[in-house]
């Protein structure tokens, strides 16, 4: 032994499984990639058993194999499989191991051989075996050489099958389970042979002694058997993405990285359609409780996700959305069915008889439907027909397909489904056949028709984030989005507030030390906004819906910029007319007001807009030879939060459209125009295409009118607050309404944003006061609440929360941020991961340039908060 030689590990030395796919395998670069991460682990003091499934093709090859009845097409075969593994022995500059010499020639022999006394079933398991026994001996003679001493190991020496009940000779040898739990004999028996292992997956062994597989998914479970029977540090599962996603990031590339998962929660999603792991090799892991990561064998530096036992210390969270297509629903219904014993127990029977698994149950007083997915069961259309057959001997069956389960996975589902609203109604559109919330409290199924999917995922997610039921704001939870990693299909994202820039936050710190609470307002960022929205020139005229912010600073730059302003009252009149250049227009948009509102406002050089018949009805007069705009509801409502949805029924807003005819003729009557029609139906919004439809309706309904020279289209530009949540498409916003205006020209067109412009200019700076523990639940008060600050309250509102003095020092508490109202409704953020906080910490509320100041209150008398503006 050198000086320089490392030292031999003990005997206890902790164990470390790694699993190498098909991919990971097949090349000499993905083998030096190996090398690499195995000396790293052994680096660490760790021995590493290392197991590989066969080179990528080859199980399929061997499988055409065996289905092969002529002998000479099968040694053909064989000679292709061994040619595949030569070449690359090439790239590797190896001479054929003697090793390998002999698990050639033995697969030539049973190719020749053909099944024999062996039997059609055990014979292909031996011959599928060899995919894996080629691969891993091949792998120990190039790691070996590599100055990485291995040791090979038989993994049928280490993994037993066990007989199930009702287990055929088929699913015994081909589909096999191996109840795995800690052998300190095996571990000791391995470690005195060395430090390195190379194993294969996919295979096992029988009590009689005969060569089994593992089915679908094999090569994962058998580094999950592997890593219970030597109660491994941790198993690591390298395959060709960094891990587990909140969606397949194939169809939803805004997809988030999960960092972290419990062993239900990562089984869920597996189950539910995830292709990266097979939910069958966490179960060995869960009694031991043996971490797994999945990592990218060509990105080792990224995180991966981490699946263990379960962490308490996260907030429900929706984890991921998946989809599985291929399902085939049967629905069987009888009159007689219901509290008839043993109905579903003949039922049930017959899926028995015709070998089909059921996935998904769904019953009422006279039908029951089930759901039979491909995944687990051997569908076409002739056992399907076989079964509808049997089953019409007790009931009326009818069969639905091709469908698809789109399940929510997510540890606490109960405890969401109130933040689920605007994700449910989405299927309110759909025809959904089945709803399942699984017993275990982990998912929420919908199973609609299959054409549907691939269109729906995408905006789900989206609504998730939105909702706030995907928490990716957790950082620990919750990691980059699938574009970030590896950039493909770059979608916008939010730019970085202002108020992270280090002289801007040095500034809030001392505007906070002189007092707390403050509003703070960057009037840089109000023109930055104002200046993007003026650069769609397909719309004719900006209103700033005043009642978001009535700071003077605020609608002046915004007057400069060339806006004009949106007022709901009296009030807001007075506060521009006072701050503003007397040629800005102006435009009166009240709800319910007293006809003394309307005295006011017409008075003044504004648009008067009415929303209701009875201002003409019992004032005509005083809009008699009047120009007005008609506010119109056109039977919907959009938003995060129903009381930021302002159309439909259950809103106050609007002349509904059933009731335009009356309007226009007491319009008549009175000798008043109808010169603009005017329709907001909510907040929040962040689909480009709704302002194209709202456009596309007015001014249908304008065509009827005859009068009317402009269309508002409203407000709603969504604000992004989630991390993830893409911001509004500005170029897809002009795109929607140069489309709709091409076919309308002769109509101006305006709207009136307000949060749009002024929500990320504004900060609430407080103070921490105190800390307190409450159960599971540890609680952050700072020095204002509800009376500063109430959109969470009013209509759960989600608003970043970070603590300033402590920006760049790890979040690693869970806190409810409450302020000191004496209300339990007072409560500025739930389950916010944040630094450990210390009494007079700054604490930042973003996003409350809007509808803070002005909609607060002296509630408690806990006094005015002030405001601060910013002009650099």
């Amino acid at each position: 032994m050198t000086d320089n030689a490392p030292a031999p590990l003990p005997a206890d030395a902790p164990w470390i499984v790694m699993k190498f796919g098909g991919t990971s395998v097949a090349t000499l670069p993905r083998w030096q990639n190996i090398r690499e991460l195995v000396a790293g682990r052994h680096a660490e003091g760790a021995r590493v058993l290392v197991v590989v499934s066969a080179l990528s093709g080859i199980t399929d090859a061997l499988k055409k194999l065996c289905a092969e009845a002529d002998a000479d097409k099968r040694q053909a075969a064989a000679g292709a499989i061994a040619q595949r593994h030569y070449e690359l022995l090439a790239h590797m500059q190896l001479p054929l191991p003697e090793s390998l010499a002999v698990r050639l020639a033995d697969l030539e022999r049973l190719a020749a051989e053909g099944p024999g006394v062996l039997g059609e079933l055990a014979w292909s398991a031996l011959v599928q075996a060899h995919g894996e026994l080629l691969s891993s001996t091949l792998g120990a003679a190039f790691l070996t050489e590599s100055g990485l001493p291995t040791t090979w190991v038989d993994a049928r020496e280490c993994l037993t099958a066990v007989a199930l009940p009702n287990q055929n000779e088929r699913t015994r040898l081909l589909s096999a389970m191996v109840e795995a739990r800690p052998d300190p004999a095996l571990a000791a028996h391995l470690a005195a042979q060395g430090e390195v292992f190379i194993t294969q997956g996919f295979i096992a062994r029988e009590a009689e002694g005969r060569t089994v597989l593992l089915g679908r998914g094999g090569s994962d479970t058998s580094a999950s058997y592997f890593g219970a029977l030597l109660k491994a540090l941790r198993v690591e599962i390298w395959t060709d993405v960094a891990g587990m996603f909140t969606a397949n990031p194939r169809q939803v590339p805004g997809a988030r990285l999960l960092r972290r998962l419990d062993y239900e929660e990562a089984q869920e999603i597996a189950s539910t359609g995830a292709k990266v792991l097979h939910p069958r090799c966490l179960s060995p892991l869960r009694e031991p409780r043996v971490p797994l990561l999945v990592k990218d064998t060509n990105r080792p530096e990224l995180a991966g996700t981490v699946i263990g036992p379960q962490v308490r210390e996260h907030a429900p969270s929706i984890k991921a959305i998946s989809a599985r297509k291929g399902i085939t629903l049967v629905s069987m219904e009888s009159i007689g069915m219901w509290q008839q014993v043993g109905f579903l127990a003949d039922v049930f029977a017959q899926f028995k008889r015709h070998g089909l698994s059921v996935d998904l149950i769904g019953s009422a007083e006279t039908n029951v439907t089930v759901s039979l997915d491909p995944t687990e069961n051997l569908l076409d259309t002739d056992a399907v027909a076989a079964l509808a057959t049997d089953l019409a001997k007790v009931c009326r069956v009818k069969v639905i397909a091709p469908c698809a389960a789109i399940s929510l996975v997510g540890r606490g589902m109960r405890s969401m489904l109130h933040t689920l609203s605007g994700v449910l109604a989405e299927f309110g559109q759909l025809r959904v056949h089945l709803i399942s919330q699984s017993s275990n409290n982990l998912n929420l199924t919908f199973v609609v028709d299959e054409t549907v999917v691939d269109e729906l995922l995408p905006r789900l997610h989206e609504l998730l984030i939105a909702a706030g039921a995907m928490r990716t704001d957790d950082g620990v939870l919750f990691g980059p989005s699938w574009q970030s990693l590896y950039g493909e299909g770059e979608t916008p994202t939010a730019a970085d507030a202002w108020w992270r820039a280090p002289a801007a936050r040095a500034r809030l710190l001392a505007i906070a030390t002189e007092r707390t609470p403050r509003y703070v307002y960057h009037l840089p960022t109000v023109r930055e906004r104002a200046r993007a929205l003026k650069a769609l020139r397909v719309v004719d005229r900006w209103h700033y819906a005043v009642k978001a912010n009535t700071h003077p600073a605020i609608l002046a730059t915004l007057a400069a910029e060339g806006f004009a302003f949106e007022c709901v009252s009296p009030g807001e009149l007075d506060a521009v007319l006072a701050s503003v250049p007397g040629d800005a227009p102006l435009l009166f948009t009240p709800n319910f007001a007293a006809r003394s509102d309307f005295e006011r406002a017409l008075a003044t050089r504004a648009s008067i807009t009415l929303d209701a018949l009875y201002p003409l009805e019992h004032w005509g007069e005083l809009f008699r030879g009047r120009e007005i705009v008609l506010r119109l509801d056109l039977g919907r409502g959009l938003g995060h939060h129903e009381k930021v949805r302002t159309g439909g029924s259950g809103s106050k807003f609007g002349v509904p459209v059933e009731q335009l005819d009356a309007f226009l003729r007491l319009a008549d009557a009175h000798g008043v125009t109808v010169r603009g029609l005017h329709a907001h139906l909510g907040s929040g919004i962040l689909d480009a295409a709704h302002w194209g439809e709202v456009y596309g309706q007015l001014a249908a309904l304008a065509e009827r009118i005859g009068s009317v020279a402009f269309l508002n289209i409203g407000g709603g530009l969504g604000v992004p607050a989630h991390p993830g949540e893409a911001p509004l498409d500005l170029a897809a916003l002009e795109a929607e309404l140069r489309r709709v205006k091409t076919a309308y020209p002769h109509y101006a067109l305006w709207m009136e944003p307000g949060r749009y412009l002024v929500a990320d200019a504004g900060v609430l700076l407080a103070r921490v006061t105190q800390t307190k523990g409450k159960g599971a639940l540890r609680y952050l008060g700072v020095d204002t609440g509800m009376n500063s600050l109430i959109r969470p309250a009013l209509y759960d509102a989600w608003h970043e929360i970070v603590n300033l003095t402590r920006l760049d020092e790890p979040a690693t508490g869970l806190f409810q941020v409450v302020g000191p109202i004496c209300e339990s409704g007072d409560v500025l953020g739930s389950d916010r991961r944040l630094p450990e906080p210390v009494e007079g910490d700054v604490i930042l509320i973003a996003q409350t340039g809007a509808y803070g100041k002005v909609m607060s209150s002296p509630y408690n008398l806990r006094g005015e908060t002030e405001e601060v503006v910013l002009d650099d």
